[in-house]
């Protein structure tokens, strides 16, 4: 299966379970998992990719992709685990 399959190029959003998954969801989560986890990074910096990441969550759980993936860092799999 190939990305468009599943959200064509000209959509931005995708309905699962009854909530919007925006592209880019994935690489979101991502990128705020590596700034909160930055032992350099400032706490107001953490402390937003928190929020963002505990924003995210509902989404991802959604489209399953905690069901196949587990987080190598406890503490991001507590966060996790937390944010059905």
């Amino acid at each position: 299966m190939k990305p468009q399959d599943i959200l064509p190029d000209h959509q931005d959003d995708v309905q699962v379970h009854g909530l919007t998954v925006r592209k880019g969801s994935v690489g979101a989560f991502l990128a705020s998992v590596r700034d909160w986890q930055d032992p350099a990074g400032s706490t107001a910096t953490r402390a937003a990719a928190e929020a963002d990441l505990r924003e995210l969550l509902p989404a991802l759980h959604a489209l399953g992709l905690f069901q196949v993936l587990t987080a190598r860092d406890p503490a991001l799999q507590r966060l996790i685990d937390g944010g059905h």
